[in-house]
């Protein structure tokens, strides 16, 4: 069973803000510096390979949003286990690579375990499947074996998550409009590769402006650099904030 959220989120809530962040004492900084304005926090490889999971959890114990981005993709009975463990942790979302077998996978690890009365016990993690990374084009897909390039490669696997009873995709904001044409409104959008006006790719190859996310039908956006490389990361978080809010 799909678990939707309970209302709509805030402008606030729709912002994830990526600690990329070396280490622990790092990312405690950040999110010390950002304060009540931010409530969503994604922790991704470099950081969880560096203690963050249990940071994790610390995060999701005091009220915020946790996005756990570990792109899981292994046989099925591991990502099924694996997934039982990060439901532990309070997560919000989980990434897995958008295949049909880890997706299914991931939703039974997340749905629910037998608890000491036999009852299924429900859990509150959202499963979100990796469509197509925001750092690759045709031509990256082509080069690994892919033929039918980024669009169409984004769709199937659109189709697929829904299929598998997943929650949501990580999509880039570029196909957030045909992706929601194709799934409608169940599915949550998730958009990295967010890049205010004026503000730089780097590795990105596939970005647009909060705003604009918003409009083409994201639900939510991912936003690092931008906003904990700023001179104020509070300041550069409002102004996203505010972008979103203009835009929904």
């Amino acid at each position: 069973m799909t678990i939707a959220p309970q209302s709509p989120p805030s402008p606030r809530d729709r912002l994830i803000v990526a600690l990329d962040l070396p280490s622990v004492a790092d990312a405690e900084r950040m999110v010390d510096q950002l304060g009540d304005t931010v409530t969503f926090y994604k922790v991704g490889l470099e950081l969880a390979f560096a203690g963050g999971l249990p940071f994790a959890a610390a995060l999701a114990r005091s009220g915020r949003q946790v996005f756990l981005d570990l792109k899981l993709h292994d046989i099925p009975t591991t990502v099924e286990r694996a997934t039982r463990q990060v439901a532990d942790l309070g997560a919000t979302f989980l990434t897995v690579h958008a295949y049909p077998q880890t997706l299914a996978a991931a939703v039974r690890g997340r749905t629910g375990h037998e608890g000491a009365t036999g009852l299924t016990v429900p859990r509150g993690l959202q499963i979100l499947g990796v469509t197509v990374m925001t750092s690759y084009s045709d031509a990256d897909l082509r080069e690994a074996g892919y033929a039918e390039g980024v669009s169409l490669t984004v769709a199937r696997r659109a189709r697929q998550a829904e299929a598998a009873g997943a929650d949501g995709l990580i999509i880039s904001a570029e196909e957030a409009a045909r992706i929601r044409g194709l799934v409608g409104p169940r599915l949550q959008l998730v958009t990295p590769g967010i890049r205010p006006a004026g503000t730089p790719n780097q590795d990105q190859k596939r970005v647009m402006t909060p705003g604009d996310a918003i409009r083409a039908g994201a639900d939510y956006l991912v936003v690092g650099r931008p906003v904990t490389a700023a001179a104020d990361p509070a300041a550069a978080a409002r102004a996203i904030i505010a972008e979103i809010q203009a835009a929904s």
